[in-house]
Formats: C-alpha cells, sequence, structure tokens
C-alpha cells in the first residue's frame, strides 16, 4: 500500500469518527432543547440530517475499504485461489464502474444542478451543493479504493504464477 492511500484512509477514518461524535452531540442537543426547554431548535434537526448524510457516504467508502460489506460468498469459497481473485477483480470492476457513473459524474451533476440556481437550506441558510458534495468526493474515494484492491489482487495473481 502506498503512503497516499493510507493518508487518505487515515483521513476518511478520522472524518467518520469526528461526524459521529458531531452526530451525537447535536442530537443531544437537540432531545435536551425539545424536551428540556420545550423549544426544538430547527437548526441542530437540519444539521442532523446533513451530518448523516456525510457519515453514510464517507461511513461507506470507509466500509468498503475494510471489506464490512454484506457479501454472498457462499458460491466463491468453493472455487480456487487464483478464480477466487479473479472473480473479486470483476467485483472491484463493478463497484468501481457505478461508483463513476453514479456516484461521480450524478454526483457532479447533481452538486452543478444545486449551485446554479442555488438552493439553500432553511434553517442553516448554505448551499446544498456544499451539502452535496459529498456524494462525487466518497464515489472518488470509492473509485479509488477499488484501483488500490484491485492492483492489489493483480500483484498477488502475477506472484503466484511466478511461484508455480
Amino acid at each position: 500500500m502506498n503512503k497516499l492511500y493510507l493518508w487518505i484512509i487515515s483521513v476518511l477514518k478520522f472524518l467518520v469518527i469526528f461526524l459521529s461524535s458531531a452526530i451525537v452531540i447535536v442530537v443531544t442537543i437537540q432531545v435536551f432543547s425539545r424536551f428540556v426547554l420545550q423549544s426544538p431548535s430547527s437548526i441542530t434537526e437540519e444539521l442532523s440530517r446533513f451530518l448523516l448524510i456525510w457519515i453514510g457516504l464517507l461511513g461507506g467508502a470507509y466500509g468498503y475499504h475494510s471489506n464490512a460489506h454484506l457479501g454472498l460468498d457462499i458460491a466463491t469459497n468453493k472455487l480456487n485461489q487464483l478464480s477466487r481473485a479473479w472473480v473479486s477483480i470483476i467485483a472491484h470492476l463493478i463497484i468501481m464502474t457505478f461508483a463513476i457513473a453514479v456516484m461521480v459524474v450524478g454526483g457532479i451533476s447533481l452538486v452543478l444542478l444545486t449551485f446554479d440556481p442555488p438552493q439553500i437550506s432553511a434553517a442553516l441558510e448554505i448551499k446544498m451543493g456544499y451539502i452535496y458534495s459529498v456524494v462525487p468526493i466518497s464515489g472518488v474515494i470509492i473509485v479509488y479504493i477499488a484501483l488500490m484492491k484491485i492492483s492489489g489482487l493483480l500483484s498477488q495473481i502475477l506472484n503466484d504464477k511466478k511461484g508455480a
């Protein structure tokens, strides 16, 4: 693994932890203001929604890195190591294609669409393009992770062929 990849993963991990901590604090303030002060805050409600979007998308990218996603490996466990590596490469290529088409290209279109004319959030009064920018950002990260996984699998296949 190269240093850039490890740096990206450590920043991603930090962001997910930071955002998760922030949403706990924001929701606690929301509950306190609603039930104790009898005055619910629309700012904390909207902020918690936006934090959840960022946590979901960045957490998904981190989950992909750490292989925390769901997988049905009944069929692949019956394959030999070489076939399993090729099936994994195909799976990573499918994930990468989805990330490019939907998250990067579609995400950039969504961000541009919400910037002109600008859509402003009701309570925080920030441009929604900033909130939605996490879609192409996480898409690029997923593409990079997929490329690194494919690269690792290809080098494993080549090393196995040299050793055989």
